[in-house]
């Protein structure tokens, strides 16, 4: 079954020393560009998240967020820089000096100054915290394909009604084909006898020749023979289960060359309005076709 390639989804998973919250958006595109947005101290899983999404979507645009918590008790402990501290307190000292400020300098003021106290650094076990980022990553990836193949059968539906309908114009198409000797045997007398009136005697047996030469000229059987054969391999295609968008598209150009052709050879205005729309239709689902992964 064929599936869209557009989708969100999100999970939110917790350890004893992590959380993890990863968000995908997916979007049309042509070929797999992979955008991801994680913490830095964690940058160094990146090629590792990207080959993981590389093996489970072939197509579009993939946009990751994953925001990670640390629960672990060290991260309540601080650090003091001493040296810039003392650098601030100095700094106060003369300041007051210059400024003869008789007022006290508290501890207030020096330990909101910015990087005197901050949060201690913890040394992170990366390869430890990857089980759960990976976890969270392959849930929120399910979640996602979930929904592009829920979607993927809402754009299937729409392609098996309109290729109904394509395939009921194909059979009018070459029911109408069937009598072009005759028909073009018709149009040459009519012509003939507009132009030269009574003036010419009608060779029966030339005009069925010449008739004979435009039916051949403008015979649409290989073409409507070759339509089929796409109509039969879409099917199969996008039941296939397998990445289909991009040989989807190609099989609508060449069903749509074949109809081209039709309408090109043929004179019959209802076989020349049916080609019309079902280019129409064609046009439709190649914009549909572009949403497929």
């Amino acid at each position: 079954m064929i599936k869209s390639m557009t989708g969100f989804a999100r999970s939110e998973k917790a350890g004893e020393q992590i959380e993890v919250v990863t968000e995908i958006r997916s979007y049309n595109s042509k070929n797999l560009d992979v955008n991801l947005r994680i913490p830095h101290d964690y940058l160094s899983l990146e090629e590792k998240i990207k080959r993981l999404i590389s093996d489970r979507i072939s197509r579009g645009r993939i946009e990751i967020r994953i925001e990670i918590k640390n629960n672990a008790d060290n991260v309540r402990e601080f650090e003091i820089d001493e040296g810039k501290a003392t650098a601030y307190y100095n700094a106060l000292m003369r300041l007051k000096n210059i400024l003869k400020i008789d007022s006290d300098i508290s501890l207030d003021i020096i330990s909101g100054a910015e990087g005197v106290i901050k949060p201690a650094c913890v040394v992170k076990d990366i390869e430890v915290e990857w089980l759960l980022i990976e976890d969270s990553l392959e849930e929120a990836m399910c979640r996602l394909d979930e929904m592009t193949k829920k979607e993927g059968e809402f754009i299937a539906g729409d392609f098996i009604s309109r290729f109904g309908g394509i395939e009921e114009s194909l059979s009018r198409i070459e029911n109408e084909s069937r009598d072009l000797p005759l028909y073009y045997k018709e149009r040459l007398k009519e012509r003939i006898s507009l132009l030269a009136g009574d003036m010419v005697e009608l060779d029966a047996g030339r005009i069925a020749q010449e008739a004979a030469f435009l039916a051949d000229r403008c015979d649409i059987s290989e073409e409507i023979v070759r339509a089929k054969s796409h109509i039969i391999q879409f099917n199969m295609i996008m039941n296939s289960g397998e990445p289909a968008g991009r040989k989807l598209n190609f099989l609508l150009q060449e069903l749509n060359r074949e109809f081209n052709t039709m309408g090109s050879k043929t004179e019959k205005t209802l076989v020349s309005h049916t080609v019309v729309d079902v280019k129409s239709e064609i046009e439709k689902i190649r914009e549909q076709v572009q949403n497929i992964e």
